[in-house]
């Protein structure tokens, strides 16, 4: 997959100069990430992520209210 930050162009003909990874579409080249299927994918990670962080916070409480009992 060609960068398109790079500035590299390729030449056919000496009137006609295409930079690399930009004759996908006319503002730049199409990324995997481009459209809704990006927003589903975060805001699926950000539901993983928002569980994980609460069942690690009731693990440690329920830490906390085991050590409790031993005093």
């Amino acid at each position: 997959m060609a960068d398109p930050t790079t500035t590299a162009t390729v030449t056919t003909t000496a009137a006609a100069a295409v930079p690399v990874g930009a004759a996908d579409t006319a503002t730049g080249p199409k990324t995997m990430d481009a459209g809704k299927w990006a927003n589903k994918r975060v805001y699926l990670r950000l539901v993983i992520y928002t569980a994980g962080i609460h069942v690690f916070a009731g693990f440690i409480m329920l830490l906390f209210e085991l050590g409790n009992r031993n005093r």
